[in-house]
């Protein structure tokens, strides 16, 4: 298992789109909040010590930075037939998903570090030095882990349902974007109050903004792990299928 993980994590950066990938991700994070002007994630603009912005703008890139990095996990093997030598190894259908789930999981975590940064800034830039909501932005990082957690499983999944790279980019875009927020608006079609709100909480964003306010709920933990655990186990489902 451990040879597979790290077969993915090298293959990964043994191609220039794996740098480009997460190099697009930390432009597009870098430029909204420090350099941009005129625009409400600017740091220096707004003249407060948070990191607000970051939080709000990487769900959004999330969204196509991880099926980026997922898309050609299973669909290229499916499209070269590596993946019947694969199975064939002596690893379980699960541990072959779970291997891929992981290196997808590091590799967004790989993204995420250099952003501590950014938290090391404010820290110095607040007035007085340190002056900032230490415990609502480890909320929030680990509220991106678990939101990782999830867009990731759902793009493995979306990756062994094809055996092509750019329809699995598609669905795993498609999905997670339902995921986090299409519940929220189908909760805000008319539904009475109690119905929309049971609705919204099939959707990530609304237990993504309750970790982000730092504090960890166990129900919100739960929900990522439900999540998370339904689509690696949907994906062990189709590659065993394949053996009917």
């Amino acid at each position: 298992m451990y040879s597979l993980f790290k077969k993915e994590v090298n293959s990964f950066f043994a191609s220039l789109s794996g740098y480009v990938v997460v190099l697009v991700f930390l432009a597009a994070t870098g430029l909204l909040l420090w350099i941009i002007p005129g625009t409400d994630f600017n740091i220096p603009e707004n003249g407060y010590a948070t990191l607000d912005g970051l939080f709000i703008l990487s769900p959004w890139l999330f969204l196509f930075l991880i099926p980026a990095i997922t898309m050609r996990m299973f669909a290229e093997e499916n499209k070269t037939g590596t993946i019947e030598l694969l199975m064939t190894r002596p690893v379980t259908d699960l541990q072959i998903v779970t291997s891929k789930y992981l290196a997808a999981v590091l590799l967004v975590v790989l993204s995420l570090l250099p952003t501590i940064i950014y938290f090391i800034s404010i820290h110095r830039l607040a007035s007085p030095v340190g002056n900032v909501d230490s415990a609502g932005i480890i909320g929030s990082y680990i509220g991106l882990l678990f939101l990782c957690s999830g867009f990731s499983a759902i793009g493995i999944f979306c990756s062994a349902a094809t055996n092509n790279q750019i329809v699995s980019f598609i669905l795993a875009l498609l999905l997670s974007f339902f995921f986090y927020s299409g519940f929220d608006f189908l909760s805000s079609l008319g539904f009475s109050p109690f119905i929309s709100n049971i609705i919204s909480q099939f959707g990530m964003s609304n237990h993504y903004a309750s970790l982000s306010r730092g504090v960890i709920d166990t129900r919100d933990v739960i929900y990522f792990l439900s999540v998370t655990l339904l689509f690696l186990l949907s994906t062990r489902f189709i590659l065993e299928k394949r053996k009917w």
